[in-house]
């Protein structure tokens, strides 16, 4: 179980308590929370998004949500489009690849999530590998996101 450097030196930095939760090698967060037996809407995943102007921004939403780019880019007053996984691997060089934590700030990229994950008791986040979750309070993660915007763009996605 390895947390990426960029994501402990910011959680230490912010004093945020966590629980490593490990699991069996998954291939997304969907997977990543049934292995680790957590519930599925507990899981934010990251989504990463670029403008026209190539500006970068991390939507964060429940894993078994889909986003709604018309309601991002209404939001955020632009015009974002998903950017595909190879695009970001140099982003996030401490990160197994597609295993992105939702926590853009360590990665110095803007952060919008969705209000469902304020819905909740606990967050479990992406620790950088494909073997581990990080389960967050409410607290420690709102405050994480204190700086980010906010609204509900996501639909849940039945599987």
């Amino acid at each position: 179980m390895t947390i990426a450097n960029r994501l402990n030196s910011f959680l230490n930095q912010h004093n945020v308590q966590y629980e490593v939760i490990g699991h069996r090698p998954s291939h997304n967060s969907i997977d990543s929370a049934m292995r680790a037996e957590v519930p599925v809407n507990q899981v934010a995943k990251a989504v990463i998004l670029e403008s026209h102007e190539g500006r970068k921004l991390m939507a964060v939403l429940p894993a078994n949500n889909k986003i709604s780019l018309s309601r991002i880019n209404s939001k955020m007053m632009g015009e974002y489009h998903l950017v595909k996984e190879n695009e970001i691997r140099h982003m996030f060089k401490d990160c197994e690849f597609g295993a992105i934590p939702p926590v853009g700030y360590a990665y110095n990229v803007n952060v919008v999530f969705d209000d469902k994950l304020d819905e909740l008791s606990h967050v479990y986040i992406e620790a950088g590998d494909h073997k581990s979750l990080l389960r967050l309070s409410k607290t420690d993660f709102i405050r994480l996101m204190s700086s980010a915007k906010h609204s509900r763009f996501s639909d849940e996605v039945y599987h």
